[in-house]
C-alpha cells in the first residue's frame, strides 16, 4: 500500500473510533442533563432558585456539552481531511491525542477552570451508567490517544516546522486559505513588528494601519455587497478574526465593533439606515462602537438604566456607561438605553445609532452632553477603554432602530451569535500567537547544553497547546459553518467562546512558563500576550454566563 493509502486507512480507523466514542459521549451527556434536570427541577419546570444553588453541576453541563461537540468534531475533521486525502501524520496525532486527552477529561474531570473541576459524580451519574458508557472505542482511545509516544512524535514535528504555519493543515479550502495568506502577510508587515510598541505605550493602533484593513474589505466582510460589503460568510470572518488576532489582538478585535453594529443595522434596521450606513460601516468611513454595559450592570442588561427620553424629533440620553472600547475615535454609537422606565426587565429597552464627531487625546468627546474617562488596562489595548457619562446628549428620533421602541435587547440578541462566534476566533489567534512564541523560544533557548525544546516537559507543553488549539479551531469553524448554513447556532457558538478562551489563557501560561523568568519582563511580548488572553474569558459573556446560558439550554432539551 502506498503511503497515502495508509494514511486514509488510518484516517478511517480514527474517525471510526472517533463516531463510536463521540456516541458513547453524548449517552453521557445525556445521563448527566437527565440527573441535574431532577436537581433543579419543581412542579415540571426548572426552578431558577435550584439552578443557581446548582451551579458547579449546571455549569459543568455546559463544559461537558462543549467536550462532546469537540469530540465529535475531532472526528468529523478526520472525515473530511481522509475524503480530501490531506490526512498526514500530523493531522493524525492531532486528532488522536486530542480525542484521548479529552475523553479522559470527559470521564477523570473537567476544568472550568484552574481551580474548578467538574466529574461525572457531580452530575450525579451513577458508578453503572459511567462504567457503561466506557465502550469500547472510548477504552482505545484512552489507552492509545495522549500517550507519551504521540505526544513525543508530535513535538518532534513540531520543532522540524518553521514557527510561520499553523501545525496541521486546519482544513479550510482554497478560497479561506487565499484569504488567511493575505491577512497574514498584511499582518507580518504592518502589525507584529510594532505590536508590542503600541502595547507598552498603549498607544493606538496607527490609523494607517486601519485604511490597509479598511483596504482589504475587513470592515465589511459579511456584510452583503448590495450594501457595499463582500458579501462573505462568517467562516471568513474567523479566518481574518484568527490571522489578525494572530499578530495582535487590538487589530484583530477592530473589525468586532463594525460587525455588531452592521448585524443589528441588517436584523432591525429600516431600509433608510441600512442605505445610510451599512456602505460606510464597509469601507471604513466611518468607525462604531458598541455601548452596552453599565457600571452597576455588568452581563445584567435588564438593568439598564440609561435613559433616552423623546423630546419631539430627538431622544435626550441621560446616564453612564463604561468599558466602551474605541470611543474616541467612533463616528457612530450603538448605544442601549431604557426608553420606557415603566417596563421592567427588557421590555422597555431601545437601541440607538448615535452619531458622534471624533475625539482626541486632549479632547476624547467634542459632543454636548458626553464626557468620560479612559479605563487603564492590563491588556487589550490599541483602541483604548473608556466610561461615558451621557447627560443631555441627543440622538434624532430617525436614528432609534428600527423607528420601534421595546425591540433594544431583542436586537442585541441576533448580533450574540456571530459576536461569540468571532471571540472565538480572536482566541485561537491569540493561542496560536502564544504558540508561536512559545516554540521560538523552546528552539533558541539553549540550557543545560541543549536547547528547551529537548526537554520531554516542555516539548509535552508544546504538543498539548498545538492539540487544544487544533481543537478550538475546528469547533470555531464548526460554529462559523453553522452560522453560514442558516442555522441557529447559539449553542455552537457559545461552546466555541467557552472553550476557545480557556486554551487562549492556557496557551499563554504554559508560553511565558517555556520563557521562565524572561516571561515575566515586559519586554518580551509574551508578557503582553498572556495579558491579551485573560480578557477573553470575560468580554462577550464572562464564562460563568456563558456556561449558565449552555447548561439552561440543555436543561430545557436543547440538541
Amino acid at each position: 500500500m502506498t503511503a497515502a493509502a495508509l494514511s486514509r486507512a488510518a484516517a478511517h480507523e480514527l474517525a471510526d473510533l472517533a463516531r463510536e466514542a463521540s456516541a458513547a459521549v453524548d449517552v453521557l451527556l445525556a445521563d448527566a442533563t437527565r440527573h441535574v434536570r431532577a436537581r433543579v427541577g419543581q412542579n415540571g419546570k426548572l426552578s431558577n432558585a435550584a439552578i443557581e444553588k446548582e451551579q458547579h453541576a449546571v455549569h459543568g453541563l455546559a463544559w461537558l456539552a462543549t467536550y462532546a461537540q469537540a469530540i465529535r468534531e475531532l472526528g468529523a475533521y478526520a472525515e473530511r481531511m481522509s475524503a480530501e486525502g490531506r490526512f498526514g501524520e500530523t493531522e493524525d496525532l492531532l486528532t488522536r491525542i486530542g480525542l484521548g486527552e479529552y475523553l479522559a477529561q470527559v470521564f477523570g474531570g473537567i476544568p472550568m477552570n484552574q481551580g474548578e473541576i467538574v466529574r461525572p459524580a457531580d452530575f450525579g451519574v451513577t458508578a453503572r451508567e459511567i462504567a457503561a458508557r466506557h465502550t469500547p472505542a472510548v477504552e482505545t482511545l484512552l489507552a492509545t490517544g495522549n500517550s507519551a509516544a504521540n505526544r513525543a512524535r508530535l513535538a518532534e514535528l513540531i520543532g522540524e516546522g518553521d514557527a510561520t504555519g499553523y501545525v496541521g493543515d486546519p482544513g479550510l479550502d482554497e478560497d479561506m486559505e487565499a484569504i488567511r495568506a493575505e491577512m497574514r502577510k498584511f499582518a507580518a508587515a504592518e502589525v507584529l513588528p510594532h505590536a508590542h510598541g503600541w502595547h507598552l505605550k498603549n498607544d493606538y493602533i496607527p490609523l494607517e494601519v486601519i485604511s490597509g484593513l479598511s483596504a482589504l474589505g475587513v470592515f465589511g466582510l459579511t456584510i452583503p455587497e448590495e450594501h457595499g460589503g463582500m458579501g462573505l460568510g462568517k467562516v471568513a470572518m474567523c479566518v481574518v478574526s484568527e490571522e489578525l488576532s494572530r499578530a495582535y489582538i487590538g487589530v484583530g478585535s477592530l473589525g468586532t465593533r463594525s460587525e455588531i453594529a452592521a448585524e443589528l443595522i441588517l436584523a432591525g434596521g429600516t431600509d433608510a439606515q441600512k442605505q445610510k450606513w451599512l456602505p460606510k460601516i464597509a469601507s471604513g468611513e466611518i468607525l462604531p462602537t458598541a455601548v452596552f454595559t453599565e457600571p452597576n450592570t455588568g452581563s445584567d442588561l435588564a438593568s439598564l438604566r440609561t435613559r433616552a427620553v423623546r423630546e419631539g424629533d430627538v431622544y435626550t440620553i441621560k446616564g453612564n456607561k463604561t468599558w466602551i472600547t474605541h470611543p474616541v475615535r467612533a463616528d457612530v454609537m450603538t448605544l442601549l438605553a431604557r426608553t420606557d422606565p415603566n417596563e421592567p426587565g427588557y421590555k422597555g429597552l431601545s437601541m440607538f445609532l448615535a452619531e458622534k464627531p471624533r475625539g482626541t487625546d486632549a479632547n476624547p468627546f467634542p459632543a454636548r452632553g458626553m464626557s468620560g474617562g479612559e479605563i487603564e488596562v492590563l491588556g487589550y489595548r490599541g483602541m483604548k477603554e473608556y466610561e461615558i457619562a451621557f447627560d443631555g446628549f441627543e440622538v434624532p428620533a430617525a436614528n432609534l432602530l428600527g423607528e420601534e421602541e421595546g425591540q433594544g435587547f431583542k436586537q442585541l440578541m441576533q448580533t450574540f451569535e456571530s459576536a461569540r462566534i468571532q471571540t472565538a476566533a480572536r482566541a485561537v489567534g491569540v493561542a496560536q500567537s502564544a504558540f508561536d512564541l512559545g516554540l521560538r523560544y523552546a528552539k533558541e533557548r539553549i540550557q543545560f547544553g541543549k536547547p528547551l525544546i529537548e526537554f520531554p516537559r516542555v516539548a509535552d507543553k508544546l504538543a498539548m497547546m498545538a492539540v487544544e488549539i487544533h481543537i478550538a479551531r475546528q469547533i470555531t469553524y464548526f460554529s462559523g459553518r453553522a452560522k453560514d448554513e442558516g442555522r441557529r447556532c447559539d449553542l455552537e457558538a457559545g461552546m466555541a467562546k467557552l472553550l476557545g478562551a480557556r486554551v487562549a489563557w492556557a496557551a499563554a501560561d504554559n508560553a511565558l512558563q517555556i520563557h521562565g523568568g524572561n516571561g515575566f519582563a515586559l519586554e518580551y511580548p509574551i508578557s503582553r500576550v498572556l495579558c491579551d488572553a485573560r480578557i477573553l474569558n470575560i468580554f462577550e459573556g464572562a464564562a460563568e454566563i456563558q456556561a449558565q446560558v449552555i447548561g439552561r439550554r440543555f436543561l430545557e432539551g436543547a440538541n
